[in-house]
């Protein structure tokens, strides 16, 4: 590494842990070293939140940060192997498995990316040993026992394979062996679905040559000696990995021991320094050549190596949401390999399962945004059809073409996925700006406030909105409710009790609450005439639901379901508590007043047209929507609190059997509170 990596290294926590600040760091050690420390320590200090969007939140700056210098995600790496190395200090289990949780999804990935594989393998590990400490334990002491078991037999097929290479006429080789890794083993233990014995292949061997063609001389002479396994040819040196990396990787039987597969991988000396080391092998090859190149350039260089770099600056333009670009690089980031060709013979590497969508989003993203077809191999195949290593895919466009929605259900790129997700987005912001203008007019009709345009600026900073069409799209697509907005402008609505919801019948006469017959106008049972009620806006009670009245000095009636949890703030005066009911005589009359609140909460496909779908079944049922927020979005679900004017408690158990059935709907439920 260059010297300023290693201060930047050296120096990463001092700003947040010492007194030294920004400005003095800088006047010391200079820019570079300044700002390189300066966005780790950001980094740093962001990690120390555990809620799930500051952890989106972080990795987005971690990408913008290692966009325009690599060498912050050296120095962030190297910062979270030595965090790993000393987790066991950390007390409680759950932040212990956290940080293992976001190693294992973040860094473990990014540090294979740049071909850090050495650093990879140590963070799988050390994450796994806290993810899945009994797994691991147990694949640790079953290495430990065949170690013992046959502790010559790495070393025997380690003289062999020399002696193989030497009778070919190789020479400056260097043969080592080992076992796989208790992750690697248990990975795919877990991919195969098969138990530890059934695992045959827990050996690999590397094989260093000199050149690039003593590499196929060294492969010939391994495949001359045993037995070869179908399918496990890899050759990475015609066809590099897009972190660069390079080497042949094969997998043969082994005749003593009977039957004992093993992995063996072939390089040269240049090459396993890559493997190794990635990018930071670009600063030592630098270091010890004689072409003066700065480190400025070297760290250009490196970064132009790494395409994927700027695929993920892609997806975080494309991405609505932080957490949603964290999901989408997790897709990226995780990629298990096929190498597909242009018909330019352009290599076109991609994830396993990947269709020709995924494909010609690689491509370009304007190929994708306009694809309409695909040939493979010549031949005209379904959009979803799944890619195979050495497919030549010719994309077929058209002017003017977009993309479907439906592509989002089979793509398996997070480029692809990102970037759907945004045309769907666009085409749906003005039905939401029309949504949401129309649900803030009623609210705002509602309580007899101004909510014009000019009103709405005013606002838009404290509801952290750019502009007014973004709010109404923001209230359109359920991100905000428009009960939020109103309280926001005017705080006192919020504040201030609103007067109680009147009963017809039950006019404010009297103070006694003595129980009497109602009269014909009541809807309830059990309260005095010319008493205040107000239906309690925690539970909303419904025609219907058993129900008790709690006495409010000075405030009347306030009316809960029985089931309300917070009856239990009253247990300690159980005077307060009154016994009603529903005058179903007088409801079965149409009697029942102003219409009822009832909340639901919906869990539904995070998909185009679901907020659609429901408000079209709440109108099939003769319901209107009051107000919806999305309480919790994710990558494929969303939660929403919808609050529906019904007229009891049948009515709104007939809307959530509609709703049930609707399409992209999972879960509906009355809310309790």
């Amino acid at each position: 590494m260059d010297v300023t990596s290693i201060a930047v290294g050296l120096l990463h926590d001092t700003v947040e842990d010492t007194a030294l600040s920004q400005q003095g760091l800088r006047d010391q050690f200079g820019e570079d070293i300044a700002t390189l420390v300066d966005g780790v320590t950001k980094l740093t200090r962001l990690e120390l939140q555990s809620d799930r969007t500051k952890q989106a939140e972080n990795f987005r700056k971690l990408v913008l940060a290692m966009s325009r210098d690599i060498r912050v995600l050296i120095v962030k790496l190297a910062d979270r192997l030595h965090n790993m190395r000393t987790l066991h200090y950390v007390q409680r289990l759950d932040r212990r498995q956290r940080i293992a949780r976001e190693t294992m999804d973040i860094y473990a990935p990014l540090a294979e990316r740049i071909g850090m594989d050495r650093v990879k393998t140590e963070l799988q590990n050390l994450s796994f040993a806290q993810m899945e400490p009994e797994a691991h334990e147990t694949i640790s002491a079953r290495l430990n026992y065949l170690r013992g078991q046959g502790a010559d037999v790495i070393e025997q097929v380690r003289r062999e394979l020399s002696a193989l290479c030497s009778e070919a006429g190789l020479s400056e080789i260097e043969v080592t062996g080992r076992e796989k890794t208790p992750y690697s083993i248990w990975e795919k233990m877990q991919r195969r679905n098969v138990a530890f014995e059934q695992l045959s292949d827990i050996m690999a061997f590397r094989v260093l040559v000199p050149s690039r063609d003593a590499c196929y001389v060294a492969l010939g002479a391994v495949h001359g000696a045993y037995p070869v396994i179908a399918g496990r040819f890899k050759d990475y040196i015609s066809t590099p990995k897009a972190n660069g990396y390079q080497s042949l990787h094969t997998g043969v039987t082994l005749r003593e021991p009977r039957n004992q597969k093993i992995e063996v991988q072939i390089r040269t000396p240049e090459m396993h320094d890559l493997a190794e080391n990635g990018v930071a092998s670009h600063w030592s090859y630098k270091e010890r050549g004689s072409t003066g190149a700065s480190v400025n350039e070297t760290a250009a260089f490196g970064l132009h190596k790494l395409r994927w770099v700027q695929d993920l600056l892609e997806i975080l333009e494309d991405s609505q949401a932080p957490d949603e670009f964290l999901e989408n690089t997790k897709l990226e980031l995780y990629q298990d390999q096929v190498f597909c060709f242009t018909p330019k013979g352009q290599l076109i590497s991609l994830p396993r399962g990947a269709t020709p969508v995924d494909f010609a989003y690689a491509v370009h993203s304007q190929v994708g945004d306009a694809c309409v077809g695909a040939k493979v191999n010549g031949r005209l195949l379904p959009l979803r059809h799944e890619l195979q290593n050495g497919d030549q895919v010719e994309i077929m466009t058209a002017r003017g073409g977009t993309p479907s929605p439906s592509w989002e259900r089979f793509v398996v790129t997070g480029k692809a996925r990102a970037r759907i997700r945004r045309f769907v987005a666009a085409q749906q912001r003005q039905t939401y700006i029309d949504n949401g203008r129309a649900a803030l007019a009623k609210a705002f009709r509602q309580e007899g406030v101004d909510g014009s345009e000019k009103t709405l600026e005013g606002a838009l900073r404290d509801l952290k909105q750019a502009t007014v069409d973004d709010l109404f799209a923001s209230v359109g697509n359920g991100q905000i409710g428009p009960r939020d907005v109103v309280n926001t402008i005017y705080p006192e609505l919020r504040q201030t009790p609103r007067a109680p919801r009147m009963v017809p019948g039950l006019v404010a006469r009297s103070t006694t609450h003595a129980r009497h017959k109602p009269g014909t106008g009541s809807v309830l049972t059990g309260i005095g005439s010319g008493i205040a009620v107000s239906f309690a806006n925690c539970c909303h009670p419904l025609p219907g639901d058993p129900i008790v009245g709690i006495i409010a000095q000075g405030k009347g009636i306030s009316v809960h379901t029985a089931s309300c949890q917070n009856l239990t703030a009253f247990s300690a005066t159980p005077e307060r508590f009154l016994e009603i009911g529903w005058n179903y005589e007088t409801l079965s009359h149409g009697n029942a007043g102003a219409p009822h609140t009832g909340r639901i909460s919906v869990i539904a496909a995070n998909e185009p047209g679901v907020l659609a779908t429901l408000t079209n079944a709440v109108s099939k049922h003769h319901g209107s929507v009051v107000n919806l927020k999305i309480v919790n979005r994710q990558l494929d679900f969303m939660e929403i609190l919808v609050d529906l004017e019904v007229r009891d408690l049948q009515h709104l158990s007939n809307m959530i059997a509609g709703l049930r059935a609707a399409q992209g709907v999972m879960q509906v439920e009355r809310a309790r509170s």
